[in-house]
């Protein structure tokens, strides 16, 4: 059953051209990583020692938005084909049925986010905090398709809604520039945790208000409940 419902979601996303688009966009943040960023270094008066936190925070961050945006379609596309409504009435629940998509998605992103910062390949993240920081990083792409669900009733709406989201990203970025009280200011932005935690790990411990532990910690329970509540608003408008 399960490996149906995977072979039907990636149909979904490779059916159009945009969805299958973003399905492949993550190569080329980790190829931006890997050689646009050096180069940038070498040649132009960017400096990865100064500013290579705030680059590997861009580029983590903007990997499970892009699997969330993908979920929010698919959950869109059965919405419109009655399907959930469908479900509600078979012997597989509604919530189970969504639980895979958050499983999926999560997954994916997981994978998504270590392969982009691997591949990037710059900073002293070792292999095992890649896959703590890609792990807890990766939680936040189901927020992102619930939120296009609670506010969208089509896809036009939907990449209004995604839009918006990742405007937010740019939050967790600029919360790097303060090493104060003042980086909390940021922090209801779920990408604020992971990056901070990356930054860490660039700047030195003892650089930050927290130690790396404490911000992937804190990040991981924050973004858990942050889910419960998006996907209660997520059925609260959708009326399921």
């Amino acid at each position: 059953m399960f490996t149906t419902f995977i072979g039907s979601e990636f149909k979904k996303w490779t059916r159009d051209s945009l969805t299958l688009f973003m399905v492949v966009y993550p190569i080329f943040f980790a190829l931006i990583g890997r050689y646009l960023l050096p180069w940038a270094d070498e040649n132009t008066a960017f400096s990865l020692v100064l500013f290579g936190d705030f680059a590997m925070a861009a580029l983590a961050l903007l990997t499970p938005m892009i699997f969330g945006a993908l979920m929010g379609f698919s959950i869109l596309d059965d919405r419109d084909d009655g399907i959930l409504n469908a479900i509600r009435v078979s012997p597989l629940s509604l919530s189970g049925f969504l639980a895979f998509r958050v499983v999926l998605v999560t997954l994916l992103a997981f994978l998504a986010g270590f392969v982009v910062m691997s591949v990037a390949d710059f900073g002293p993240l070792t292999v095992g905090q890649t896959l703590v920081i890609a792990a807890v990083n990766s939680l936040s792409a189901p927020i992102t398709g619930f939120l296009i669900n609670a506010f969208a009733n089509n896809k036009i709406e939907g990449f209004a809604v995604m839009k918006g989201a990742g405007t937010l990203l740019i939050f967790p970025v600029i919360g790097l520039i303060f090493t104060d009280a003042r980086e909390f200011i940021f922090s209801p932005v779920p990408g604020f945790w992971p990056a901070k935690a990356i930054s860490v790990l660039f700047r030195g411990e003892g650089a930050l208000n927290l130690s790396y532990e404490m911000y992937l910690l804190i990040g991981f329970a924050y973004v858990v409940l942050l889910n419960l509540g998006v996907y209660r608003l997520f059925v609260k408008r959708t009326r399921l």
